[in-house]
């Protein structure tokens, strides 16, 4: 059972979309405490953090496929290579990861999508699971660009499947 969740934003349009996720919060989810937090905030400490909890990391892509600076230091901590495989293993918070980013700061505007401004939250994603993490919702991508669509049908899904999962 789910009874925390916590959103760690890494950049101000991820700041922005962390604060619509709480405010889209179902007032069926009671007592269950949301947080926010900055992705550079002790990333170390998210450790403590137990199976009951789920950790969304909102972080944004910036110019040549880098995170903000908020988010780069939570993205080098889990990144680092002297952590163990089994860094995130049962016991420890289950993750979600949504990316944003601009595809208009791409050179090759035409044919690019969410997929293609987003570097930061794929490899991320990724690192999680190699590291043992428990993925409990799906990768999210928006595109600025196209007016961060894609954010609203990924909110209205982690917290369904939150629901569910309770």
């Amino acid at each position: 059972m789910v009874t925390k969740v916590v959103i760690v934003h890494g950049g101000e349009l991820a700041k922005d979309v962390a604060e619509q996720i709480v405010t889209k919060k179902p007032a069926s989810m009671g007592d269950s405490q949301v947080s926010l937090r900055c992705a550079s905030e002790r990333p170390k400490t998210l450790l403590d953090l137990n199976s009951d909890t789920i950790v969304c990391f909102i972080l944004q892509t910036i110019e040549n496929g880098a995170p903000t600076e908020e988010g780069g230091s939570c993205v080098r901590f889990f990144k680092r290579k002297t952590h163990p495989e089994t860094l995130l293993k049962e016991g420890t918070f289950s993750f979600a990861v949504l990316g944003v980013g601009d595809s208009n700061l791409l050179l090759d505007r035409q044919t690019t999508s969410a997929k293609d401004c987003n570097q930061v939250a794929m490899e991320f994603d990724a690192r999680l699971a190699a590291l043992s993490g428990q993925r409990f919702y799906e990768l999210g991508m928006a595109d600025e660009r196209t007016g961060l669509q894609e954010v609203e049908p990924w909110i209205d899904g982690l917290w369904n499947a939150i629901q569910s999962n309770n």
